[in-house]
């Protein structure tokens, strides 16, 4: 396991223990290395600033410890006769976002005084699909690396900018990579390498891609070759992959429609596939790795979590699996446990090996974004505006519960220096001392 150590400790050394640069930090599970940081608060108490943003979003913040990113929209509504007339061809759910144009763009923002130092249009479209309203047209996280972001907005576009001047230095709006979501975008992009690797699993067409990160050509595209369900509305997802090495090799972990995938990450080559033994889709919980293992969620419509033994096998073994899993928060592994919030609030830690249950608790709320944990304590935010922070444990112990501004935590903390970075749906917050 001394390798796997290894791995989970390189991406802090890359980017610096002062940065967040994808969708759950550094190695992509949420954790945050210092200590420090606050445990309690409300709209006037350890606020070192608010910023109420342009637009709408979703997408969670990231930074390199000298500037912070987010995506927003500019939302131009339809008038109500087009709204009609767009949604004759809805198939799927009636609860829907319907826009006449939107701007897509992204925002540069002061870490130290929460000002937005750049406002920077990266993608303007006519009459765009529409977005459940639990979604945003906003909602994937941006990548920050090396002095360059890199920014996914599902089927209508991928950019990369210089994050000093805010330059936009490549876009791919290919129409090869289109596809409906119905539900709008939602996957997060990851940068391994020299590749920028995304979902785009729709109810028509279903792959996995990766774009050259230097020129946003396309490197490779990889159909999903799993067996879906008959009908189109089960067989979209709107995961977020993440690469791991098992067994010496760098394995690209995808959860999809009714499968999980394995893929080479360099040539998008198909290495294995397990079926989740019943109906899984539109996936939004991002997997997590530990102790030579992957555990995931297979999502809507009966959510569980499957914990696959990977370390020594040539094919990932199911382990144990989990009933009541999120259908949108991802699961956090903290030392040997593993904690679950499911999105009607029910909370569970199981040991991590065995799947034994330690304890199962219903919480108030419901939940979509994804616990954090930092200085040893445990955040989960609600829709309400709510955030429980816990002490990690086998039975549990609850520290604080905070609330800010009363509208819904959709996006994922960002850890800054001792503090936090959180987006609510009114305004992007920073908690905590400078």
């Amino acid at each position: 396991m001394k390798h796997l150590a290894l791995l989970l400790l390189i991406p802090s050394l890359l980017y610096g223990a002062e940065s967040w640069p994808q969708w759950r930090g550094p190695s992509a599970n949420g954790h945050a290395g210092k200590s420090g940081y606050p445990s309690e608060w409300n709209k006037t108490k350890n606020i070192a600033w608010k910023s109420v943003l342009p637009g709408r979003g979703h997408s969670s913040p990231v930074h390199d410890g000298k500037t912070v990113w987010v995506t927003t929209a500019i939302e131009t509504p339809a008038s109500e006769a087009e709204k009609k007339e767009r949604l004759k061809d809805n198939k799927g759910l009636p609860s829907v976002t319907v826009l006449s144009k939107v701007s897509l763009r992204a925002l540069k923002i002061d870490p130290k005084s929460g000002k937005v130092m750049q406002d920077i249009e990266i993608l303007k479209k006519k009459q765009p699909q529409w977005v459940h309203k639990l979604n945003s047209y906003a909602s994937p996280t941006p990548v920050i690396e090396s002095g360059k972001v890199y920014f996914h907005f599902g089927a209508y576009g991928n950019a990369c900018i210089d994050a000093k001047t805010g330059k936009i230095l490549w876009k791919n709006e290919d129409k090869a990579l289109w596809v409906m979501h119905e539900n709008g975008p939602g996957s997060s992009p990851l940068i391994w390498d020299n590749l920028m690797i995304f979902h785009l699993d729709g109810s028509d067409k279903q792959n996995i891609v990766a774009l050259y990160k230097d020129s946003g050509k396309i490197a490779w595209k990889t159909k999903r070759s799993g067996e879906l369900r008959e009908n189109p509305q089960l067989q979209k997802s709107y995961s977020t992959p993440i690469v791991e090495t098992f067994n010496g090799k760098p394995v690209l972990i995808s959860c999809s429609a009714d499968w999980v995938y394995g893929y080479d990450p360099r040539t998008g080559d198909e290495l294995w596939k397990i079926k989740y033994g019943h109906l899984g889709f539109s996936n939004v919980a991002r997997p997590v790795t530990g102790h030579g293992m992957i555990y995931l969620s297979t999502c809507f419509m009966k959510a569980e979590i499957l914990a696959f033994r990977y370390e020594g096998e040539k094919k990932p073994k199911l382990a144990w699996r989990l009933d009541r899993g999120p259908k949108m928060p991802s699961p956090i592994l903290v030392g040997k446990e593993l904690y679950v919030i499911n999105d009607g609030g029910i909370l569970t830690c199981v040991d991590a090996l065995t799947g034994d249950l330690h304890w199962r608790e219903r919480m108030d709320g419901e939940f979509s974004s994804s616990p954090t944990y930092a200085g040893g304590l445990l955040y989960f935010s609600d829709q309400a505006g709510i955030t429980t922070v816990i002490k990690p444990g086998k039975t549990l112990e609850v520290v604080s519960k905070n609330e800010l501004d009363g509208t819904a935590h959709m996006a994922s903390f960002a850890p800054l220096g001792k503090s936090f970075l959180v987006r609510t749906n009114e305004a992007l917050y920073r908690i905590g001392s400078l």
